[in-house]
């Protein structure tokens, strides 16, 4: 099992597409519960990741945690790969310091 210094490290883990928006809100949870310090080490891509990521990489979150919630869109296509529609979906993450090795 790898430890969260190298999930952390290595390459991307998540599926985050990069919105701003959604990298500001996650960051200012982040603050809010564990600091600037901790804000200042958010990374989208490997230590702030969806239940079952990081259930996949042998980690279980602590018990009583709370999700940071946050919002991504799935775009829809069309046959010849047009994007259609976009909908919203509501997200779960948790925070490295959230988590333990299962």
């Amino acid at each position: 099992m790898r430890s969260i210094q190298d999930i952390m490290a290595g390459p991307p883990v998540s599926s985050y597409t990069g919105s701003e928006t959604t990298h500001d809100r996650v960051a200012n949870e982040i603050k809010k519960r564990w600091g600037e310090d901790e804000a200042n080490h958010y990374d989208p891509y490997t230590n702030t990741l969806t239940f079952a990521t990081w259930a996949s990489l042998g980690y279980r979150v602590k018990k009583g945690e709370k999700a940071i919630k946050s919002t991504t869109f799935i775009e829809k296509k069309d046959a010849d790969g047009n994007v259609v529609d976009r909908i919203k979906r509501g997200v779960c993450l948790f925070y490295y310091k959230q988590v333990e090795m299962a």
